[in-house]
């Protein structure tokens, strides 16, 4: 009776107790596993009593849909509202204004949308939003009016430019688009430029981030919008010309360091602003009020986070005194205002750091790129982050993301970062997510969805267990996608979804229907006869050499990612012969398949390298991306995952400057083989 009872909160609860592993064996989530996870949740569950009562709470919260804080509908098609009579008049208030009246239809449904947006909905003496999603997100030929086309996905933070300071900006990256255009890219895709803890030095992985509402300052080209004069003045007066210097001529990004020289940097800056805004102070004012509440709330995060290190107590919210640890309560209210002089100086950062990717999307569209940056979103932020503590009703933040064992991880992977609530975007009427998708599609052409398995499940983990003892988490896969299409609509941008990995069956047919393109990696594109041929890839994906997560391939060829894995202690010395014997065998199948498609004229592992990079030019993939790494035939990857840190994960910066990186004879060869190879499989 507990058992079934147990398994009956569990499923009420979105929990999945039964799965199928990465070997294809069915799998059962054992019930102490079950009660943690549920007590993780919020349902308690240590007795019949408690589980009933959980139960019931469950139960309740399953409202019609027309008690929803967002109705959806689909364009072109009626919605049913069981709670109306047939008949019932209605008014319909579009997001410019424009009102139109009507009556339900005979069988009580609110008739069929022309136009996808945001409505007020009136019915009788009762209102709800309502979202009209369109079928699909917009596609490739939508977009450029081609069928195929090609990008460069580029690591920012490695990007390089003169007085850069030992970090890439956002300033660099305009200057990336418009060299790439002039190669006829039309997509720069770039690492996440997600919030940082600005206060933690050490803090830099870019798929960890602090919030996933905001950007990481870090990034900012103050000059953009200050001017050369301003940030010249700046540097001076804070003497951080010499360390800047000594910064940008690292190898490696010194993260610590550059983080203290650009903190310094932009407190001067704003100290300058306030002491003379100028005419930006109007456009500045613009900014704080367009954020609202949750740019406030952002800020106010940022300086009691920074106040709490100071005092050498936890930075982590959960552990704040009980007044600080929620942005609702009077005692965040007044620190605001007795901070207000810190709050602005975060939100100034902010905004230096969102009109530079503003900059950099609009020099990417004036050389001509039909889609520009691409931005990409990770798949949860920090548990003890800003993003956990301003939404606390939508996340989380009890549980970890993570995955399942599988082939490659025995023990399975945590991946420390918060998860959505199923329950809690639905009662605030995906409130969270929608804003997050505007957040990162404001600057954008595109969006790349890390894990984009997480739209349908998430493997979820109690904070403080071991990743084997999670479990699935459902989420409202077909509301996530219906949203996920109308923001593609309304900011006329592509969307991706990494579906590397475990992925559900019938997901990958679900995000073909609506327009989000898979992914395929050469290295993985492999069947029982070998690397597939060209011609022979879906369709409906993008096509790339390798990912940040994967070695380049040069660095493959040579098995320069074999030897790191011994260095980093993932492997055991002893078979790294067996290793290096393996990978021969697949070096000698992929030239094989590059010969027979004519490919390949030479041995060496520049000629195997743009024969590779044809070959994903002459998929019928609608995007074709081409990191940075490759079109440069650099050998070392940007990350490698997995346990350790002997590695110099997200730290190599590019070997020459952006204005001249893709202007060295073999990149640009190699960049004109991709847009010769798009070129022929267009004219097909």
């Amino acid at each position: 009776m507990s058992d079934r009872l147990l398994a009956e909160l569990a499923q009420a609860a979105d929990l999945s107790i039964d799965w199928i592993d990465a070997h294809g064996q069915p799998q059962s989530v054992t019930p102490e596993a079950q009660r943690n996870l549920l007590e993780a949740l919020g349902y308690p569950a240590q007795s019949p009593e408690q589980m009933r009562e959980s139960l019931n709470s469950l139960v309740q919260r399953q409202a019609l849909p027309e008690d929803a804080a967002l109705l959806l509908q689909d364009q072109g098609q009626p919605l049913a509202l069981s709670l109306y009579p047939a008949h019932s008049p209605y008014r319909l208030t579009d997001e410019q204004g424009n009102v139109s009246e009507g009556r339900l239809d005979a069988d009580g449904r609110l008739p069929a949308q022309a136009l996808p947006g945001y409505y007020q909905l009136d019915i009788r003496d009762t209102r709800h939003r309502l979202a009209v999603a369109p079928a699909a997100c917009m596609s490739v030929p939508e977009l450029c009016g081609k069928p195929r086309i090609w990008g460069l996905t580029a690591q920012l933070y490695g990007l390089r430019r003169a007085g850069d300071g030992g970090l890439g900006d956002t300033l660099a990256v305009a200057d990336l688009a418009r060299h790439a255009a002039n190669h006829g890219a039309d997509a720069i895709a770039l690492s996440p430029v997600h919030a940082q803890f600005s206060a933690d030095l050490q803090s830099y992985g870019p798929y960890s981030p602090s919030s996933r509402l905001f950007f990481n300052t870090l990034y900012a080209a103050p000059v953009t919008l200050l001017g050369e004069q301003r940030v010249r003045h700046a540097i001076e007066v804070a003497g951080l010309h010499s360390e800047m210097s000594r910064l940008e001529a690292l190898e490696l990004i010194d993260w610590p360091a550059v983080a203290a020289t650009r903190q310094r940097l932009l407190r001067q800056l704003y100290r300058d602003f306030c002491h003379d805004p100028g005419q930006l102070q109007a456009r500045f004012e613009a900014f704080c009020t367009a954020g609202g509440d949750a740019l406030q709330q952002h800020c106010c995060f940022e300086a009691i986070h920074a106040q709490r290190l100071r005092e050498g107590a936890s930075g982590d919210w959960r552990t704040w005194p009980q007044a600080l640890r929620s942005p609702n309560l009077g005692a965040v209210t007044r620190f605001a205002v007795e901070h207000g002089d810190e709050l602005r100086f975060h939100a100034f950062c902010q905004w230096l750091t969102a009109h530079g990717l503003e900059t950099a999307q609009a020099s990417a569209s004036g050389a001509g790129m039909g889609i520009g940056l691409i931005a990409d979103l990770a798949v949860g932020a920090d548990c003890a982050g800003s993003q956990a503590w301003s939404r606390q009703d939508e996340l989380l933040p009890h549980v970890t993301v993570g995955a399942p064992p599988d082939i490659i991880n025995r023990q399975g992977q945590n991946w420390g970062v918060a998860a959505f609530s199923p329950q809690g975007l639905r009662q605030h009427g995906f409130r969270a997510y929608i804003e997050m998708l505007q957040a990162n599609l404001a600057h954008a052409g595109g969006i790349r969805i890390d894990h984009v398995m997480g739209l349908q499940r998430l493997w979820v983990i109690p904070q403080g267990a071991e990743s084997q003892h999670g479990a699935y988490l459902r989420y409202p896969l077909d509301d996530l996608l219906r949203l996920l299409s109308l923001e593609s609509h309304r900011h006329r941008a592509l969307v991706i979804g990494e579906d590397l990995g475990t992925v559900p069956e019938g997901l990958r047919d679900k995000l073909a229907a609506r327009n989000i393109l898979g992914t395929r990696v050469l290295l993985f594109e492999q069947d029982d006869l070998g690397f597939v041929p060209a011609a022979r890839w879906p369709a409906d994906a993008l096509a790339t050499t390798t990912t940040h997560d994967l070695p380049t391939i040069k660095g493959w060829l040579a098995g320069r990612d074999l030897e790191w894995r011994v260095r980093a202690g993932q492997r055991d010395a002893e078979l790294l012969e067996g290793d290096h014997a393996e990978r021969a065998g697949e070096r000698v199948a992929l030239r094989q398949l590059l010969e027979r498609q004519g490919m390949v004229s030479g041995g060496d592992d520049d000629a195997c390298l743009q024969a590779c990079i044809e070959q994903v030019g002459r998929t019928p993939a609608p995007l074709a991306l081409l990191p940075l790494e490759d079109a440069c035939g650099l050998e070392q990857q940007p990350n490698l995952p997995g346990p350790g840190d002997i590695h110099p994960n997200w730290r190599r910066r590019y070997p020459l400057a952006v204005g001249e990186l893709l202007e060295q004879p073999a990149t640009s060869a190699r960049l004109a083989a991709l847009d010769g190879a798009r070129r022929e499989t267009d004219d097909d």
